[in-house]
């Protein structure tokens, strides 16, 4: 297709590769991977999945990312903002796992149709609100599902999928809980808390899980007591690379995952961007928004094959590899690269990481995603903001993030178009115009004069639907009949089909009582419209004037016609 260009960021960056850059992608990839692992089976675990799934995830998404994808330092692989959505299609009946892989799947394709036409930008028109809004609701729904493996309580059966009902049922077994468990729980918070004021090099998620991991295997190995771990609740954890399978695909599947599929592929987009640009402000770079959706579209159309899950640019795991010296996409390959090592090597020591410890990471994980910070500020902002904040956070948190999503793009777009028909104003102008005004022409004398018989409106701003009926409104108040209109249009930008249809209303109405309709001051792009619609024809080539001294000559001619 013409026009595609597909210029994967590594590509250009080898070009002038040096041992010196080798040395730095080295050592950041290696700190990056080991920061990426405890993070990998903690989001797993916590979407419903099994710790393997999430390293593959970060393995083959990860390396996807870096190779094909437009930033010089992004890091992908699964992130916070999945869990949710991740969580409630695993745990439908209807769909379950297979459902998950073909959602990852169309979401990828929904991904490279954006970059390869070259949307990359549109994502950044979402309102700010918005994503607070949701990303706060992410991080609340994650601390909720945390709490019965952070203090260790003991609830038979299915825990309820809804917020209101799983916070019922952990206070009624709230007495279960396990103070042992707690204690692991915070201490590995208060861990990950305090370990950069010791080192900011070294990951306080994973310090937290050595210590926790080997304090726990002693104490149920040696002691009376039992704090559950991975391996109590997943079995055995073998590294395994799964062969590739491909999900069977039905258009009935297609239809009911199509929503789903889009949410993720617009928090995959949204979020990928956001850390690219957050990047960007760091090192001085400017990434390739649309070969970014190319490459994270690839990485979710590849990563289900293997039995991954969706998987973004990880903005926390993007600035350890800036921090550590990464420079170019090598160094996100070698991360991948580093994980699978660990995969193949170590994996099977995940089944005695306790589940309290993974749950205290998610908690972080969560307040950090959280932004309470900027969501109080934005509290401070117009009531209309407040609303779309507000309702996409408590529709994320209550129902889900697809239908908030969709409400909150909703409202948000119906506030845009009311405050854009604020903006456009409309105007009479009763006698004559102030030349010291600023004007469509150069004017000479001191006033102009409205002759007698002649309106003159003014529209300031796009006419479009949301001011058109507004107009038509204003036309239908005023009482007498003139006998020439001139309608001011220097400063309307655009018309769309509304402004358009209710214009030749307002023509033809005139017409037929008598009134000549002259327009002054149209900008060239909209007289093109107006002429590919025929206004030419209907008001005549020289009803439609350069400036309003052209226009008022005009209707001065008309008026003494029609004496």
């Amino acid at each position: 297709m013409k026009g595609i260009h597909f210029k994967p960021r590594l590509f250009s960056e080898l070009r002038h590769y040096s041992r010196e850059k080798l040395a730095a992608d080295t050592m950041a990839g290696l700190i990056v991977g080991i920061v990426a692992l405890p993070l990998a089976i903690a989001f797993g675990i916590a979407s419903g999945v099994s710790p393997s799934q999430g390293i593959l995830t970060a393995i083959i998404g990860g390396f996807i990312v870096s190779a094909l994808g437009g930033s010089r330092v992004q890091i992908g692989g699964p992130t916070g903002a999945f869990i949710v959505i991740i969580f409630g299609i695993v745990n439908n009946p209807a769909l379950g796992l297979s459902g998950l892989l073909v959602a990852t799947m169309m979401a990828g394709l929904f991904l490279i149709l954006l970059g390869v036409f070259r949307l990359g930008t549109i994502i950044k028109f979402i309102p700010y609100p918005i994503v607070v809004g949701f990303t706060s609701g992410i991080a609340l729904t994650i601390f909720t599902t945390q709490i019965k493996d952070l203090f260790g309580l003991s609830i038979t059966g299915k825990i309820p999928g809804d917020f209101i009902s799983k916070w019922v049922v952990y206070f009624r077994h709230f007495d279960t809980a396990d103070w042992l468990t707690t204690l692991v729980g915070l201490a590995s918070i208060a861990i990950i808390a305090l370990t950069p004021k010791v080192s900011r090099k070294i990951p306080g998620s994973l310090v937290a899980i050595v210590i926790m991991t080997l304090g726990v295997y002693f104490l149920n190995t040696y002691t009376d007591y039992k704090i559950t771990t991975i391996g109590d609740s997943f079995g055995e954890i073998k590294a395994v690379i799964p062969s590739i399978e491909v999900p069977h695909l039905t258009w009935d599947d297609i239809r009911s995952l199509l929503p789903t599929a889009m949410v993720i592929a617009v928090l995959g987009a949204i979020e990928s961007l956001l850390s690219a640009t957050v990047a960007d402000g760091v090192c001085g770079d400017h990434h390739n928004s649309n070969q970014e959706l190319i490459g994270q579209g690839v990485a979710n159309l590849c990563t289900p094959l293997f039995g991954g899950i969706p998987c973004t640019g990880a903005i926390a795991r993007t600035m350890t590899n800036i921090n550590n010296g990464g420079r170019t996409p090598v160094a996100g390959i070698i991360h991948a690269l580093v994980l699978l090592v660990i995969f193949i090597a170590l994996m099977p020591l995940a089944a005695y990481i306790p589940m309290a410890c993974l749950a205290g990471v998610l908690v972080v994980v969560s307040y950090n995603m959280s932004g309470w910070r900027t969501f109080a500020q934005l509290m401070k902002n117009p009531k209309s903001d407040i609303a779309v904040l507000l309702i996409t956070f408590f529709l994320t948190v209550i129902f889900d993030l697809t239908v908030a999503i969709e409400v909150g793009l909703l409202i948000a777009c119906l506030l845009f178009m009311k405050r854009m028909a604020e903006t456009t104003q409309i105007k009479v102008i009763a006698d004559e115009i102030d030349p010291n005004e600023e004007t469509d022409a150069e004017v000479h004398e001191e006033h102009l004069v409205i002759p007698a018989g002649v309106e003159v409106y003014e529209i300031n701003g796009p006419y479009f639907f949301g001011i058109a009926n507004k107009f038509e409104e204003l036309m239908a108040a005023m009482d007498n009949h003139p006998k020439v209109r001139v309608i001011r249009m220097r400063r309307v930008p655009f018309i769309d089909s509304t402004g358009i249809h209710n214009l030749q209303n307002l023509c033809e109405m005139s017409h037929r009582e008598g009134t000549h309709i002259v327009l002054s001051g149209v900008m060239p792009n909209v007289y093109a419209v107006l002429e590919h619609n025929g206004f030419d024809r209907l008001l005549g080539k020289d009803h439609i004037c350069p400036n309003i001294n052209v226009a008022l000559e005009r209707a001065e001619a008309i008026v003494k016609r029609k004496i």
